[in-house]
Order: C-alpha cells, then sequence, then structure tokens
C-alpha cells in the first residue's frame, strides 16, 4: 500500500510499504477500526512537516495528514461496522496511508446530511469548540481573532454564533479578511497597515475582552496580542507555538493581569460530535473555507499552494484513490 514521504523540505513523494509497517494510531488492548481515508484535508500543524526546518517536527513516512474521512475496513469495535463512513484522527499526524488501524474511541460516525467536504470540518472545528470551553461567556464580548486562516475563519464563526459583539479578524492576506466577513467579523484589519492595538482599543473602546492567537509557529504575535487585550482580559493561545517564544513582553501582560489559557487535545465524545452537528444542522456555513480541491498524484502541488497562501486558498482537500 502506499505511505506519504516528505523526504525533503518542500518535497513529498509515495512509497510501498506492507501495513504491518504503518504506525498504529491506538494503545495496545484498544478496540481499533481500519481505516481507509476517502478524504482528506491539510491543516497548518500539517506544514511543520511539510517546511521540514523545525528540529521539533523531523517527519516519518507516514506523516503528515491527519483531518480525514473515510471508510471502516474491519473493525474490532462494536461502535463501527465495516462499510461504515466516519471521520477519524491519527495520533502525531501519521495519517498519510491508504490505510491503517485507529482506535475506535479517535472515530466518529459521519452525518449524511452535509457534504462529505464540509463534513470533514468537524475536525478543526471539533479543536475549535474544545478551546471555546476554556474561555468567559462569549456573548456581548468583544474579541480579536489574530490570524485568518482556517482555523482563525472557523473561530470567527463560532464567536459569531455564540454572540460576541465585536468580532475582529487580523490578516494580512486581502482575500481572508474578505472571507473573514462572511463568516461573521464585524471589522477586518491588516496588522501590517498602522498600529494594531491601537486600532483595535479604537473599535473596543479599549482593548478586546478577549485574543486569540490563531497564527501559530511561523510567526508568533504573542506580543501583539499582549498589546491588543484590555487589562484584565484573556488571550487563548490556540496556535502551535514553537518550544520557546523570545521576546514575550510578560511584565506587560503581568501588569495588565491577563489571563493566558491554551489549548490542546479535544474530547472525542463531546467535542468533535458537537463540531459535525453544528455542521449538519446548518448552524455554522463552512463552504466558504473549501477553496480548492486536488487529487492525491497532485498533492506536492497542494502544499506549495496551501504553504504559500497563494490563489485565495484556505482549505485544500485532497481525494484519496480507493
Amino acid at each position: 500500500m502506499f505511505a506519504g514521504d516528505f523526504f525533503a523540505p518542500h518535497q513529498i513523494r509515495l512509497v510501498d510499504i506492507p501495513l504491518e509497517e504503518a504506525r498504529v494510531s491506538a494503545e495496545p488492548g484498544e478496540p481499533r477500526i481500519l481505516f481507509q481515508p476517502e478524504l482528506a484535508c491539510l491543516c497548518g500543524s500539517d506544514l511543520l512537516f511539510y517546511e521540514g526546518d523545525y528540529p521539533e517536527y523531523q517527519p516519518h513516512v507516514g506523516q503528515s495528514l491527519h483531518e480525514m474521512v473515510g471508510r471502516v475496513l474491519e473493525s474490532e469495535s462494536d461502535r463501527f461496522q465495516p462499510g461504515e463512513r466516519v471521520l477519524a484522527v491519527p495520533y502525531e499526524h501519521f495519517g498519510f496511508y491508504e490505510r491503517y488501524w485507529v482506535a475506535a474511541s479517535r472515530a466518529i460516525p459521519v452525518d449524511p446530511r452535509p457534504p462529505l467536504a464540509q463534513a470533514l470540518m468537524a475536525q478543526p472545528l471539533g479543536t475549535v469548540i474544545y478551546a471555546l470551553k476554556k474561555l468567559p461567556d462569549i456573548l456581548d464580548r468583544d474579541v480579536a481573532v489574530m490570524g485568518q486562516g482556517p482555523m482563525g475563519l472557523l473561530w470567527t464563526g463560532a464567536l459569531r454564533n455564540l454572540g460576541a459583539r465585536n468580532i475582529i479578524g487580523v490578516d494580512p492576506v486581502a482575500e481572508r479578511r474578505e472571507v473573514s466577513r462572511q463568516m461573521g467579523a464585524t471589522e477586518v484589519l491588516d496588522p501590517g497597515e498602522g498600529n494594531l492595538a491601537e486600532a483595535i482599543a479604537e473599535l473596543t473602546e479599549g482593548g478586546a475582552d478577549i485574543v486569540i492567537e490563531a497564527v501559530g509557529h511561523r510567526e508568533q504575535v504573542l506580543p501583539q496580542c499582549i498589546d491588543a487585550c484590555r487589562p484584565g482580559g484573556t488571550i487563548l493561545f490556540f496556535g502551535v507555538p514553537t518550544e520557546t517564544i523570545d521576546g514575550v513582553p510578560m511584565q506587560r501582560a503581568f501588569l495588565k493581569n491577563l489571563r493566558i489559557v491554551t489549548s490542546v487535545n479535544p474530547d472525542f465524545r463531546r467535542d468533535f460530535p458537537l463540531a459535525m452537528q453544528w455542521i449538519a444542522e446548518k448552524r455554522l456555513d463552512v463552504a466558504p473555507l473549501l477553496t480548492h480541491r486536488y487529487d492525491l498524484a497532485d498533492i506536492g502541488t497542494a502544499f506549495e499552494l496551501f504553504h504559500a497562501k497563494r490563489d485565495g486558498a484556505i482549505k485544500v482537500l485532497i481525494d484519496m484513490p480507493q
């Protein structure tokens, strides 16, 4: 069967391996399913392996895909039957395989109501829902979302659902700022134009109640989050950080009495199913995020487009051969 191999920075090839060599996403003794992906989607965290210049993210064969829906081929669990369509999330991004074993506890049923590509968005949306539980009540709050890539846009849509007063989408890419308004931003800002903290303070009468950091690894914007947040406010660090972050004005955060929250590892019993429900019931329209779709043979082109943020790329889908 095929497996993905990021054999050099920005270089991908398919290699042939036996199923037994695929990384099993289950602990010993856990009931598993043999999962065959049908449709996958690129995520910003996959870029850490694709770009290849982070010591802590050196890829192995089988990395990196983790947002995917497909069919159950075999099942050791009463929860799923062969032929059933599920959303499954492998450990540590080891999902770039033709098929692989994954713990049944790391899968949820796909709701048949939305188009399959939209149902797939329950994976990233589930991570947002999990993080939302860590925040104060959103109703009537002023919120700034740093980054309007795929995750930042899902944040914008979710915040609109929950009744935020002002939702300020911040991104340097003009096309993404346009989509941000579609997803519910009341204002959009280019961080490269003028003083960002002053602009947010003017829109919110003194600073955002909550600032969402949805940029992550490549560009660290925690200092800007601290400046944009009002005294006594909350920063949610949602993007994947580097091991250490230089230049963070922690004394400024201390003197402003800020609360800094992080979020990782959503609950498969609650968060992903609720995200699937939101999408199926059309509580959140994820269609504006689905911008490009490629066959697996063109995955190198797909990754480069996604990496470069060209052609309005937001969510880039990959059709997996059956």
